[in-house]
């Protein structure tokens, strides 16, 4: 393992446990940024340039932004008082120890695990982009526009919110 690889991990794993440790939603959806951006940067130092220019742009780049925004037009002015640790939080940990032990065991006796790795034809960038741009281009458009839809409907929702609530007062 390489020093700049265990730099990234290690704050790549601090971002995503400051994403859901921290108090506020803007400061976790930074953090969860952070943490996109991190999983982009170990794509990259792994030579998978597509997946990682892709993880920057989809990601930290839209994502990460369309979780920003959210936050900021749909929450409310009144703080709110939320406990640190609940029953709720108990169960969730449970859960989550529970699937990744169910995830380790199945791995470690999967017999895919201990066969040789496939040699695998390399795609470049530029042919992925090429079938993006010609094969697939009607699926990347119906996603613009699936995305777009979203956007324009959290504003929507937000700026009745918060007409409904001038007319309260």
């Amino acid at each position: 393992m390489s020093l700049p690889f265990a730099i990234i991990a290690v704050l790549t794993i601090a971002a995503a446990v400051a994403a859901m440790t921290l108090r506020n939603l803007v400061h976790c959806a930074l953090a969860l940024a952070l943490t996109f951006a991190g999983l982009a940067s170990i794509y990259l130092q792994l030579g998978a340039q597509f997946v990682g220019f892709a993880q920057i742009l989809v990601y930290v780049g839209a994502v990460a932004i369309l979780i920003v925004f959210a936050i900021m037009l749909t929450r409310s002015s009144e703080p709110t008082e939320q406990p640190v640790f609940s029953a709720s939080w108990l169960w969730g940990l449970l859960v989550a120890v529970i699937v990744f032990g169910t995830l380790a065991w199945t791995i470690v006796k999967s017999t895919a695990s201990q066969r040789e790795p496939v040699q695998v034809a390399e795609a470049t960038v530029k042919q992925i982009g090429d079938a993006l741009m010609t094969g697939f281009v009607l699926p990347l458009e119906v996603i613009a526009l699936l995305l777009t839809a979203a956007l324009i409907g959290a504003v929507i929702i937000a700026m009745r919110d918060e007409v409904e609530t001038k007319k309260s007062k």
